[in-house]
């Protein structure tokens, strides 16, 4: 073994249950362990380009930097290391648009800057859709119960569009609509079976007038 290996010191990790920690500054991390909340704030705060500010400046940069984190609102680690990813991509990404707009740069340089600048873009959206994702958003849950599907029936779930334009939520179609309609038409008898006397309206039962009338006739016959 080295005098290298030798004259390293052991690395003291202490773990404690995670129910018992304190979580004072989980709305940055996400985590109930401050020291990883702290390390998220510091990775976060280490992507801005602060070179040349003054003290007050930069200080403000950072506190900004921390405020967006708290904006994000990190449930867990997962979320936390995704929240400070956004900002540090968004972060290169407008760094590389300022640089593409410096005046004395050569169309290659600014063409370079604006390429690197929307293939962060692509990554930006591809961590918010990532965060979104694992906070269950996008994802559509239906449940249904209790569908009885008669023969002959079809079960419908989820929207559907009414004739007038309308959007109708239904959990579960009613494949027995058809079968109610039929039962609600009067019933056809056979031929063979005995028929009830129809009743006849009361008008009916006085006698028609004479369909033959007198004709006059004009004094030459006619």
């Amino acid at each position: 073994m080295s005098a290298e290996r030798k004259s390293e010191k052991p690395i003291n990790i202490i773990t404690r249950d995670p129910a018992i920690l304190p979580g004072q500054l989980k709305p940055i991390g996400g985590s109930r362990a401050d020291d990883w909340n702290t390390i998220i704030a510091n990775q976060t705060a280490q992507t801005l380009w602060v070179k040349g500010l003054d003290t007050e400046t930069r200080d403000r940069q950072y506190t900004a930097a921390v405020q967006a984190l708290v904006g994000i609102g990190p449930k867990d680690e997962i979320e936390g290391m995704l929240a400070a990813q956004l900002i540090a991509t968004h972060n290169a990404a407008m760094e590389c648009y300022r640089r593409a707009m410096i005046g004395d740069l050569t169309c290659e340089s600014r063409r370079e800057n604006l390429t690197q600048a929307n293939k962060l873009g692509r990554t930006y959206a591809g961590l918010l859709d990532a965060l979104n994702r694992h906070r269950g958003k996008g994802q559509q849950k239906v449940t249904v119960e209790h569908v009885h599907v008669h023969e002959g029936g079809q079960a419908i779930v989820g929207t559907v569009e009414t004739p007038g334009g309308g959007m109708q939520r239904k959990t579960e179609d009613q494949p027995h609509a058809k079968q109610i309609a039929r039962e609600s038409q009067p019933t056809v008898w056979s031929e063979d079976k005995k028929r009830e006397p129809l009743p006849i309206a009361g008008d009916a039962e006085r006698p028609l007038p004479d369909a033959r009338r007198t004709i006059a006739r004009g004094t030459d016959g006619k």
